[in-house]
């Protein structure tokens, strides 16, 4: 079915607007080399819908959150027992590489955290399930969560629907997602928008930002 064909499907139904609340947050999840090293099998090169761009789409994002004193959290993942990530990892073995000595989990240094800045670690789909997130997020006052990092079909989605289950409004900006490939990265951010949270162009997110 087109795009067009699914829009109109869902009009009138699908097509509510959760805006911005009274106190942000960025959480960036699982920016790590994995996904920016050229050779790594995780590798999302792909222009205008990959890990790599969406890094790059981040960067000022992110500065101009730490400007305002907007927080930020970070999240990576890594295992160290043969018990972590469960069935996640059973169902994904090649994540059994990603021990903590393993370079490729390390959030890649072109947006690295700053001091003041939170990094979780997640075994996870989720950037809330089985972390301190959500109440850390709670503590501080937040009710919207601006979701940016990878994999929009993966942690993402199960980010924004984990936080709308929370009770946090997750807005995310089109442009600082990633995908493997473009069909599946479109048509997730199609139902993230019509069922969980707001995926917003950047601009309109910083726009947001710049006002608080």
């Amino acid at each position: 079915m087109a795009f067009e064909d699914n829009a109109s499907n869902y009009k009138s139904v699908f097509n509510g607007c959760l805006g911005f609340g009274v106190k942000c947050a960025v959480v960036a999840i699982d920016f790590t080399k994995a996904y920016t090293t050229p050779g790594s099998p995780f590798f999302c090169p792909g222009k205008g819908y990959g890990v790599v761009d969406a890094v790059a789409e981040s960067k000022p994002l992110l500065e101009l959150a730490r400007a305002k004193s907007v927080p930020i959290f970070y999240t990576k993942v890594y295992y160290e027992h043969p018990t972590d990530g469960g069935v996640f990892t059973q169902k994904i073995p090649s994540l059994r590489t990603w021990i903590k000595e393993n370079p490729l989990v390390e959030i890649d240094e072109s947006i690295t955290p700053h001091a003041g800045d939170s990094v979780l670690v997640k075994q996870y789909p989720s950037a809330f399930f089985g972390t301190n997130l959500a109440c850390n997020l709670r503590a501080i006052g937040v009710d919207t969560c601006i979701m940016v990092g990878c994999s929009t079909s993966g942690c993402i989605r199960a980010s924004v629907l984990d936080g709308m289950q929370q009770g946090f409004r997750c807005i995310v900006p089109r442009e600082c997602v990633g995908d493997r490939t473009q069909s599946v990265h479109e048509s997730n951010l199609f139902d993230i928008n019509a069922k969980n949270g707001d995926v917003m162009p950047k601009q309109a997110v910083m726009d947001h930002l710049g006002s608080c």
